[in-house]
């Protein structure tokens, strides 16, 4: 099994978990040891309501590998996974989503991909090939739609952006984490598309997804128009206003 020299830092949002964060955290970082010389798995309490920062503080008092990071109020999970990332001090930055519905053990075969490709950026993907997932007809429609939308806008070639298991290299995400306005509906695209226009290698993996919860969210009509409208408005920001360089070349200064 491939092996990352350094340390990884796994980022994982919670938002109103306090019935699982518990045992999924103390699980994500068992899973997390054997992939790095060193780890650390920060779970982001997004301002939840109910206990879900006592519980996360409460897996971190037993596996001190595991920090706490909590704010309010709520910002979305590209608002948590910013703050995470700011917060984060390995050579390699994860996302993982806090129902592990796609357990963290799988980016073993990133790293390794990482590794094998040169690649900077590996993102789990429904739509490979190799995949093991089953979800609705409908759900494939809108991934085929989505993926050719952002090919026509940004030439961004990935299938699937929005599939919650991601490895980055530090410095290729966090320059990028600071300087994203979308917290929410295409928070993911606005990393991909920020990443792949400074040139950075970005490869898709196969997933294994196991369904922990009775159901998964629906997409609604309004959903769509969200990520629509935000998809365009990166679309300008990014070739129109030119506003990521500006702001890259300000933090430089």
């Amino acid at each position: 099994m491939a092996k990352l020299s350094g340390k990884l830092s796994v980022l994982m949002p919670a938002y109103n978990e306090e019935a699982i964060i518990y045992e999924n955290a103390l699980e994500a970082a068992r899973q997390i040891c054997p992939l790095a010389d060193d780890y650390e798995l920060l779970v982001i309490d997004d301002g939840s309501s109910d206990r879900t920062k006592a519980e996360i503080e409460r897996a971190a008092a037993e596996n001190p590998k595991i920090r706490c990071i909590s704010y309010q109020p709520n910002q979305g999970k590209g608002g948590a996974l910013r703050e995470g990332t700011a917060h984060a001090e390995g050579n390699y930055i994860a996302f993982c989503d806090a129902d592990l519905d796609l357990a963290p053990e799988q980016l073993a075969d990133f790293i390794d991909r990482m590794q094998r490709e040169n690649a900077d950026v590996v993102i789990g993907s429904k739509m490979h090939p190799e995949s093991k997932v089953d979800y609705p007809v409908i759900r494939r429609v809108y991934s085929w739609g989505y993926y050719i939308l952002l090919l026509l806008l940004f030439r961004l070639n990935v299938r699937d952006t929005q599939t919650g298991l991601k490895l980055f290299k530090a410095e290729v995400i966090k320059p990028v984490m600071r300087q994203i306005l979308v917290k929410r509906f295409a928070f993911d695209i606005e990393v991909l598309a920020i990443i792949n226009a400074r040139g950075y290698k970005i490869i898709s993996a196969p997933i294994e997804v196991v369904f922990h919860r009775a159901s998964f969210g629906r997409i609604g009509y309004q959903d769509i128009r969200n990520m629509f409208v935000d998809t365009l408005a990166i679309f300008y920001r990014l070739h129109i206003l030119h506003y990521y360089d500006k702001a890259a070349t300000l933090e430089r200064s």
